[in-house]
């Protein structure tokens, strides 16, 4: 089933993402973030070169992770406003 995922998130990142990015709207961009989601979600080597990116460039690991909604950063976020706060 992993491996099923794995090669769905590849297909629309790679294959169908630029096949509607022409099409008016917003569709491409949703159809990419879904396969880079599928993507990180079930691989390891996706997932370290993520944290690799985010160590390099923190102002754009920032920016995705907000748009992916992943719930580390928002813990993070939660715990600096608490430590800011006291």
């Amino acid at each position: 089933m992993r491996i099923t995922l794995l090669v769905t998130g590849i297909l629309l990142f790679l294959v169908v993402a630029p096949l509607a990015s022409p099409l008016p709207g917003p569709g491409g961009t949703v159809i990419a973030a879904l396969g880079i989601v599928l993507i990180l979600r079930n691989s390891r080597w996706a997932r370290h070169r993520f944290v690799r990116l985010k160590a390099r460039w923190p102002r754009v690991g920032a920016f995705i992770d907000r748009i992916l909604v992943r719930g580390s950063p928002k813990r993070r976020r939660e715990r600096a406003k608490q430590v800011a706060a006291n």
